[in-house]
């Protein structure tokens, strides 16, 4: 394995509380040393990142890649080179494959065919409960042992509160954090869009703010009387994110993120059914968004995530309540974050922190952080470079975003996992 110094670049590491140009210096994939090199390292690969950012590599909480089973969506390989490009060494994959991951044997082979294809670490996504059913509990410390950094039930919430609430005493009892998608599947009645006038005016069967406030009160009472740490995937509401901002506050073990995309889409974007903004969640109102962002700003919401969702082209041609929801969303996960930098949300270094160092925290993951003896995973973007999201450049094989021909400011020119450039541009 080659040595390697990053020179000249602007290194932000926002978990150690450095932002200057410094040369980076990398040996036996592990960060060796920040400023000069140590007396007779003798680097074999000198990456020149002048005028461009060095940060650690990014981590996604959710990020599905459709194999095993839904191998005509995506493949482990083809999502995971995307990610790459974006600049994300590590993932987590939601438990939701086919055949699911309730068993070691399926978290061992995502992981083995991670490895083969070299892109980026992947964390499966233990399931909760047997085939995500929801009625019995799954063998979580067997999960664990498998390398399964969560569990959750994917977004297949536990109708059963009793249910509920053992499978979170189970899972404190191995000190596993739980993931969990928050909606009352009574309330959201088959909805497919935020319960407001836009849905109204389309004709969409909406689904109301309650049934998501109403799923993360129940689940902060679990976890007070659990001692279970949870963590909320996917916030979509203002009223939710006020809700555990003030539970953070009484000290309950408790985090959440927000999906990239839900930080700059509304309900609006919906209009003309645009089926490529069905998502779960829904997008909600102009109010929701700001109040969102407000949240990822002071912290409340710890972490920004892609919710990836690669579909093929068939799956977003129909009415817009038949077709299948979500967005493929590695390549614009950074780019949207940056946005949010120019639009005065967040400074540079908390963006990247709510991308590197904030998920990674939420898992208990010794990642995203560049202090000597980490692991080397880097990305390097160019701040000022901007760029056209197009079909032809994508890298997944999911082209489903509402995002297509738009510009955007930024863009990943190295990513670095363990020491070995698995992205260049």
């Amino acid at each position: 394995m080659k040595n390697i110094s990053i020179l000249n670049g602007r290194l932000i590491d926002p978990a150690n509380g450095v932002d200057a140009v410094l040369d980076l210096h990398i040996a036996d994939g592990r960060i060796l040393a920040l400023g000069a090199a140590p007396a007779g390292f003798t680097a074999g690969l000198r990456i020149d990142a002048r005028e461009r950012i060095v940060c650690p590599g990014l981590v996604d909480l959710s990020a599905r890649l459709r194999e095993p089973g839904l191998e005509h969506k995506a493949t482990i390989a083809s999502e995971t080179l995307a990610a790459a490009r974006g600049g994300i060494t590590t993932l987590c994959c939601p438990p939701d494959t086919d055949p699911i991951i309730d068993t070691p044997a399926v978290a061992e082979m995502i992981r083995r065919k991670a490895t083969q294809s070299g892109h980026c670490r992947v964390l499966p996504v233990g399931a909760l409960t047997q085939g995500l059913g929801g009625e019995q509990l799954s063998e979580m410390a067997a999960l664990k042992k498998a390398g399964c950094a969560a569990l959750g039930n994917a977004l297949n919430p536990i109708g059963n509160t009793l249910i509920q609430r053992r499978a979170l005493e189970y899972a404190a009892t191995f000190g596993i954090t739980v993931l969990l998608h928050p909606e009352d599947p009574q309330l959201r009645n088959g909805g497919c869009a935020h319960e407001g006038a836009v849905a109204s005016r389309l004709g969409l069967p909406g689904i109301p703010e309650a049934a998501e406030t109403v799923a993360v009160a129940r689940d902060l009472a679990l976890a007070e009387q659990t001692g279970c740490r949870i963590h909320f995937r996917g916030l979509s509401c203002g009223a939710a994110a006020r809700i555990i901002r003030r539970a953070r506050h009484d000290r309950l073990p408790v985090s959440a993120d927000v999906a990239a995309h839900q930080l700059h889409l509304t309900e609006a974007d919906i209009n003309n059914f645009d089926s490529n903004c069905h998502l779960i969640p829904p997008l909600r109102t102009r109010g929701d968004r700001e109040a969102l962002r407000n949240a990822v700003a002071d912290g409340a919401i710890s972490a920004i995530c892609s919710d990836h969702q690669p579909h093929e082209p068939d799956a977003k041609e129909a009415p817009f309540p038949s077709t299948a929801p979500g967005i493929s969303a590695l390549e614009t996960l950074l780019p949207l974050t940056l946005r949010l930098v120019e639009e005065d949300v967040l400074g540079l270094p908390q963006a990247i922190a709510r991308l590197t160092c904030g998920p990674a925290d939420i898992l208990d993951l010794p990642l995203g952080r560049l202090g000597a003896g980490a692991s080397a995973d880097i990305c390097i973007f160019d701040p000022n470079q901007t760029w056209r999201l197009t079909t032809e450049d994508m890298l997944s094989r999911g082209h489903n975003t509402p995002f297509l021909g738009r510009e955007f400011k930024g863009a990943v020119t190295h990513t670095l996992l363990e020491g070995r450039v698995v992205f260049e541009k």
